[in-house]
This record gives C-alpha cells, structure tokens and sequence, in this order.
C-alpha cells in the first residue's frame, strides 16, 4: 500500500487557531499530559467503514478540487453540506471546542483535588501542633512545677527561694560538661511537690521499724557452746585472709581470746616449721584447688591428708570455699560465733566509726546493743536513767549505700542517660579494667542494656535512689548518712539528691582533715567507717542487694538489732517495671507501688537454704527464737 498521510495523522498546517490553543494548552500548568504514543490531538475514527477504504493516494491541495480530500471516504467528519475549506474550518473548531470541554472538566477537578489535599495536609499539620504544644506544656508544667508552687514557707519548711533552686539546680546540672545526665526529671519535680506537702504530716508509721513481727522473736545465741577444745594437734593451718571489710576486723588479741575456747590460735608457725619450702613440699592449696562453697567432706578428703603429712597447709585466697548447707549444727554455730562476735575493728576504726555516730546523733546518747560490739571501749556508757531521758531527744538518721561508682556503672553495662559520652567513656573504662568483659562484648551478642535494666541487672542511680526515698516517706528534714565514694557523674549526678535531701553527710563532711587524714590512703579502712555508721544507724537503706557490703551490714543489724532496725532491700526489677511509666504515673501510684515492693522484701523470715549466715543470720545455729 502507497505510503500517505491518513486523517488520523493530519497536522492542521492552515489552521493556526486550533494550534496556538494547543500550545497554550500544553504551556498550561493545570493541563494534563497528552497520553503517550499519540500522535495528534485527532482520536481514531470509530466508523464502521474498513480502514483500507479511507486511505487513498496522497494528492495536491491545489489540483482544482472541490474538495481538499476528494478520495476520503464517509467519516465522522463527514457531511453533506462540508464543501469549502471554511466549512472544513468550521467543522474543525466546533469539534475542538467539544473536545476542550471534558478537559476543562478535569483540569478542574484536578484542582479541587489538590485544594483538598492541600487543606488536609494543613488540618494535620495544625492537629501535630496542636498535640505538640500540649505534650510541651504539660512536661514544662511538671518541670516547674516545684517553682510555680503556692504553699507557703511555714509549711514547706524552707525558704521559697530554696525550692525554687531544686529544678534549677538540676536544670544548670543539666547543662554541664559532664558523663551523667538527671534522669526522670519530671518525677524529680513532682516529688519534690510532694515532700513540700509532706512537711506537716507524720510519716509512715512502720517507716523507722521492722514490719515482720515475727522479727524481734530472734535473739543472739551464737556465743552460746555445746563443745570442748580437743586436746590433741594434727598440725597448723595457715591463713591468708582477703576481703576488702575483713581485713579491719583483725582486732586480734580479741580474735584469739575469744575463740580460745573453740580453737587454739597462734601468731607464729614453730621454728622447726618456718624454714619448710611449703609450695615445694605441697602444702600451699590455693581457691583454684577447692571447688567454691564445698562441703566439709571436701576438706576431709584433701586437705587433710596433706596436713597429717605435712603438719602445716597454707590456705590462700579462700573466699565462699565451705558451703552453708548442709553442715553441721556446732560448725554453722562456729561460723557465726567468728563473724558475729570473734571479729572486731582495730581500736583507731572504733573509735573514729563511734565519733562519727555521735555526731550523726547531734552528741545525744542514744545506745544500743549493736554499738557494743562495734565500737568497743569506746561505747557509750550511759545510766539507765541517760536512757530514758535521752531516748526521746536522741536524734534519728537514715544511712544510705549508695553503690553508684564508675566500675560499678561500667560492668553493668547498662546505660545510664548520659549519651555517647557515657557510652565511650564506660567502654574505655572496660577495656582497661574488664578485658574479659570487653572481648566477649565484641565477640558475641549480649543483652541490651534496656534488656538488663528490665531485670533488674543495672545498679540504682541517684536519681533512681532519692525518688525511692521520697515514695517510702521520709521527710526533707531527714538526716541522711551517704556511704560509698566518688559517685560517678560527681556532684552533676548527685544534684537531686542533695536538693530534696539538704541534711545529707558523708564522713568526709563530718570528720576533719585531721580527723580523716589516717584513713585516706586506705579504701578498705573508709569502708569499715561506713560500716559502723550503717551499721549503727535507725533505718539503713542499700541501693544493691548484690553488694558483699550492704548484705554485710545488713547481716548485722538483722543479728543485733532485735528487730527494731529496719532495712530496705530494693527489689531492682520491680523498681525498674515502675521507673518505665515515669512520663506518665501519678506520684500516689508511684508511692503506693513502692511502698508495697519495698515491703515485700522484708516478708522473709527464717534463713533460706544455702543462704549466706552472714548476710541472714536468722538460723537455729545462729539465733534462738522466743515463742
């Protein structure tokens, strides 16, 4: 077939009208897009006429016809009057204005559309500002919350200018170079508000006591013996002790006095034994040797042997190495007997640990048969009028362990606010002091940090602390002995604490330089001054039940204090399940959820098997119970 140009493909060349619309139509933002693969604004024809019929040879317009197309055959664009050129003309410009038509129609849908669209968008942009402006102003309330209070000085009990430096404190704290950042700031605000309100009201009254009743039936009898010493000698054992607060209670003229009675103790190997190569003759046995917390039969078995060959043994390193269970009944009594009345501080220990009580007690007698134990000669000897008189002045104080410094922080490997600093600086600590820890942290997957404050893995912050504290009910004016040194994050980290809690002390506030110098230079010596005044104080409160000196301290008290002296034991993963809900949970939940954690903790009664002595000494071979 000739090759020629069809009506579908005409290119109007004398019609300038219809193609100047055109390219204003395509010039026209708002019009749409021709369709793709079309060739001319003309559609397909949909007559019923073959298509071979409409195609003819391609002539010349100036030929002399009537008719520019003679050949074309009947189609829509065909009538009986169209003629001339003007008629074609015509034709062609009605068939255009019918064609703009529909598009006009939706070009101007398509613009309502867009209006649509556009005025939605900005209802939801105006609904986002407008929730965000709530969430702001709600969080900025809280935040200022204790500055915006209207109660009155008299019943805060402090200065208006004084509770309004708590959330600044915090908020200048906040914007220092520093590794920590104030968590729960809004909680922080809100128990602030709380303790204003507080002031006038009397506290909880199981706060300075014991809520288990059954508590003040158990007694002291580990001093009581059913044995006599053996009168015969299968040689020597040597000890070397370790253990940071173990290493102070070696009063030991009193050691060996008091035990005489069990075993005979001596200063120094004989002559003929002190010249023995021990480790080449096999005598030293070192913790890698015996399996931790093994039973006596262990002993009997290995290390016997060696002492009848021998007649010495060298013990290094023992730590936890004899189990609690089973063992018997004189053996656990033996146990208890050296822990709990055997071992003593050394003289310059007792005495500084009994002058920082007494400053704690604003030099008011307040004795108590713990003190006895722990301070020695140095006592307080008080008549038993002193007693009663001073009993109802003696002031109160709370003691807190606060187990919060960076090695602590860094083998927990949780994360505690401070950004990428903490992060770095965590991890550079771990790699000088925990290799270990660092290599399987690059060599295998563990938990998220997130994972291990879930559980109740992660140690209680300041912040963390200070709310626990304020939930249980104790007031602003509260004085508070703060055990523990070089909290991690300084005094940036501590700023809560010290606002809501102004009467706090530490022991280096309350002692000299002189007083102090003594001890500086040994940590194991700081500890044992911590001790005492944990130990000694009305209500004791630890932040890490895992902690070898809270559990140490509480121990203590448990064995001496008659149940009259109470201690909090956080259960961490409670706490942590309440901490989440800190953007949204009301201070009387939050009080009431604690509360009721806390006192859960004190529920345990006898000692559980296999519990340490030490830390739970409520044990028929320990303590006696009164019906």
């Amino acid at each position: 077939m000739a090759s020629g140009i069809t009506p579908l493909e005409l290119h109007l060349h004398p019609l300038p009208t219809p193609q100047e619309e055109i390219q204003e139509e395509e010039l026209s933002p708002s019009s749409s897009a021709p369709s793709a693969g079309a060739s001319s604004f003309l559609p397909r024809s949909h007559s019923t006429t073959p298509r071979h019929q409409l195609h003819g040879s391609p002539r010349s317009f100036g030929s002399g016809d009537s008719s520019p197309f003679p050949l074309l055959g009947s189609s829509r664009f065909s009538h009986p009057h169209l003629g001339s050129e003007s008629s074609w003309r015509s034709l062609v410009l009605r068939w255009w204005s019918q064609m703009k038509e529909p598009r006009e129609k939706q070009r101007l849908w398509l613009n309502r559309r867009k209006g649509w669209q556009r005025r939605r968008a900005r209802g939801v942009a105006a609904w986002i500002a407008v929730v965000g402006f709530f969430f702001l102003m709600n969080w900025r309330m809280f935040s200022r919350l204790q500055e915006s209070s209207d109660v009155s000085e008299d019943l805060l009990g402090f200065s208006n200018s004084s509770s309004s430096r708590i959330v600044n404190n915090w908020s200048n704290n906040d914007n220092a170079k520093k590794p920590g950042k104030v968590m729960f700031t809004r909680l922080l605000a809100v128990a602030a508000h709380a303790l204003a309100e507080r002031e006038k009201r009397p506290e909880p009254p199981d706060l300075w006591k014991e809520t288990l009743i059954s508590s003040s039936l158990w007694t002291p009898c580990a001093n009581q013996r059913n044995w006599r010493t053996s009168e015969g000698s299968n040689g020597y054992l040597l000890i070397s002790a370790n253990g940071g607060i173990n290493q102070q209670r070696v009063a030991e003229e009193h050691f060996i006095n008091y035990l005489k009675d069990d075993i005979r103790i001596v200063k120094e190997l004989p002559m003929e034994l002190q010249s023995l190569d021990l480790e080449a003759i096999g005598s030293v046995v070192t913790d890698a040797e015996v399996m931790k917390e093994a039973k006596p039969s262990i002993y009997l078995k290995k290390i016997l042997p060696i002492l009848l060959k021998n007649s010495v043994v060298h013990i290094i390193g023992f730590g936890n190495r004899l189990a609690f269970d089973p063992i018997p009944f004189e053996l656990q009594r033996l146990r208890c007997r050296c822990n709990f009345h055997a071992l003593q501080f050394v003289q310059k220990i007792q005495e500084t640990g009994a002058l920082l009580v007494q400053r704690m007690r604003n030099h008011r007698s307040h004795w108590k048969p713990i003190e006895q134990n722990l301070f020695g000669q140095f006592a307080a000897k008080t008549s038993i009028n002193e007693k009663k008189s001073s009993s109802k002045t003696a002031s109160r104080y709370l003691a807190v362990h606060l187990r919060f410094e960076i090695d602590m922080a860094a083998y927990s490997m949780c994360y505690f606010g401070g950004g990428k600093d903490e992060e770095e600086e965590l991890e550079a600590y771990r790699a000088i002091h925990f290799p270990a820890l660092t290599l399987i942290r690059n060599t295998t997957k563990v938990p998220s940090a997130a994972f291990l404050r879930s559980e109740g893995q992660c140690p209680l912050t300041p912040e963390e602390s200070v709310l626990m504290l304020v939930a249980l009910g104790f007031k602003r004016k509260t004085r508070v002995y703060l055990a523990g040194a070089n909290i991690y994050g300084g005094k940036s980290r501590m700023a809560a604490l010290t606002s809501l809690y102004p009467h706090l002390v530490t022991k280096e506030s309350l002692l000299s330089s002189s007083e102090i110098s003594p001890f500086l230079n040994f940590s194991s010596q700081l500890a044992a001054l911590d001790f005492i005044v944990c130990a000694a104080a009305d209500a004791f409160a630890m932040t890490d039940s895992g902690s070898q000196f809270s559990s140490l301290v509480s121990g203590y008290r448990m064995y001496y204090g008659g149940g009259k002296l109470p201690t909090i034991r956080p259960n961490k993963r409670r706490l942590a399940n309440i901490f989440l809900k800190n953007n949204t949970i009301e201070w009387k939940t939050f009080e009431q959820r604690v509360r009721k954690t806390v006192r859960q903790t004190k529920q345990v009664d006898e000692r559980p098997v296999a519990r340490s002595v030490y830390r739970h000494p409520r044990t028929p071979a320990c303590m006696c119970r009164t019906e």
